[in-house]
């Protein structure tokens, strides 16, 4: 039978969202009979000093760590090399371990896998499938990456879109990603929408009352409003901060952050310039054991996306607010991918990126309306159970892997 071969820069014990989704289906695979192979770094995504094992056999799943510089996310540059090292050690690992008949999933972390695992599979007589958590370039340009311009961001989508064309599969966690990769010319056979997920058999709804976190943090008799992983670039928080300051005097309000990110240093000194630490409050990430504790301490959580790049990439934390079954506000654009969720499931409230207002006036109104509070968070779980469940999202990818398998042939194109 052949084997299965994913590419990301990071891998289980790793807490990042694009490990624990990989990791999820990579041990669920080899569980079900299937020889899965992954290739990855041996960093933590927080840690780019962790040497983890260069081989290792994690739950009948075979791991190849490569060695790569380790410069880490802080700066631009630094990040740049440890991506171009990662790809010359990635390159000759998977030249290695792939044979004919293979199926390789090429991730986007670092970007542009895919076109270096595009004449990998070629070489070996493999298989290829790309798994889009985003899209590159045009993300890293509407974020405002210094150089991608002109010839250059024509450059890389050329090659880009070479890669995805060449493919067997091209999986998109969204609709609106699916849309783009139409209209760069990938054929519609060749594009699978699969929505990342949560271990919603862990993490389930759990009340205030018998959550250990909200009585060891101090926070039984507040309304907490809960930011959970990673605030990234791609991430807007101006908008509560500025709701806070018009909810400063409402002492049982608090903004609670469990998490990381490019942009956590950023918030929390505007917090401070602003006054306002009497109404936020940061811990760092949760180890898996208390993450399903950790997401049901909020009573809101709010999810921010700016529109510049709506169907670009999607939110994961969507689904594991949801599990937890608790409301979500969508700080994005109305027209936007999780905002039409959460209207069409009346889970949560959408507010526009700088409708400060609006957000305070929401937060006030559902602070002291439990009832409604519990009916949204209830949706938000009927939502996850009828249409996203990590269950439904592992048929969905085996139903994949077997039609390549099946009938595709790799092209050039």
């Amino acid at each position: 039978m052949p084997r299965i071969i994913f590419l990301n820069r990071f891998f289980f014990p790793d807490h990042s969202a694009t490990s624990q989704i990989l990791s999820g289906l990579a041990f669920h695979l080899a569980e079900s009979g299937r020889e899965v192979h992954v290739i990855t770094s041996q960093q933590l995504y927080d840690d780019p000093e962790a040497r983890l094992p260069t081989r290792e056999l994690v739950n009948d799943v075979h791991i190849h760590r490569v060695a790569t510089t380790r410069f880490g996310r802080s700066a631009l540059l630094g990040r740049t090399v440890d991506y171009l090292s990662f790809y010359g050690s990635m390159w000759r690992s998977l030249i290695a371990v792939a044979g004919p008949g293979d199926v390789i999933v090429a991730k986007t972390d670092p970007p542009l896998l895919s076109v270096l695992a595009m004449p990998a599979a070629k070489r070996r007589g493999a298989h290829l499938i790309n798994w889009l958590q985003d899209l590159y370039p045009e993300i890293a340009v509407q974020l405002g990456v210094p150089f991608l311009r002109g010839p250059i961001v024509q450059s890389i989508s050329y090659l880009r879109d070479r890669s995805l064309r060449a493919a067997a599969a091209n999986v998109t966690v969204g609709h609106g990603m699916a849309e783009r990769l139409l209209a760069r010319g990938v054929a519609s056979e060749r594009v699978h929408v699969i929505p990342n997920w949560s271990d919603d058999d862990e993490i389930t709804p759990i009340s205030r009352a018998t959550n250990p976190l909200r009585q060891n943090r101090e926070l039984a008799d507040k309304f907490v409003v809960g930011y959970s992983g990673n605030l990234g670039r791609a991430h807007e928080f101006h908008t509560v901060v500025a709701a806070a300051e018009r909810l400063r005097d409402h002492a049982d309000i608090v903004f609670v952050f469990i998490g990381g990110g490019h942009r956590l240093d950023e918030l929390t000194r505007r917090v401070d310039e602003r006054c306002l630490k009497q109404s936020f409050r940061f811990f760092p990430y949760q180890d898996r054991a208390s993450l399903k504790y950790s997401l049901s301490v909020p009573d809101v959580h709010w999810i921010s996306l700016k529109p510049e790049v709506e169907g670009l990439m999607v939110p994961s934390k969507f689904y594991g607010i949801a599990a937890a079954g608790r409301p979500i506000i969508a700080i994005t654009a109305k027209d936007g991918e999780i905002a039409r969720l959460v209207e069409e499931h009346a889970c949560g409230l959408v507010i526009e990126p700088g409708n400060a207002g609006a957000l305070a006036d929401a937060l006030l109104a559902l602070s002291s309306d439990t009832p409604r509070l519990s009916a949204m968070g209830g949706r938000a779980r009927a939502m996850l159970d009828a249409h996203f469940t990590r269950r439904q999202a592992f048929e969905r990818w085996v139903q994949v892997i077997e039609n390549v398998e099946k009938s595709a042939t790799p092209r050039d194109v």
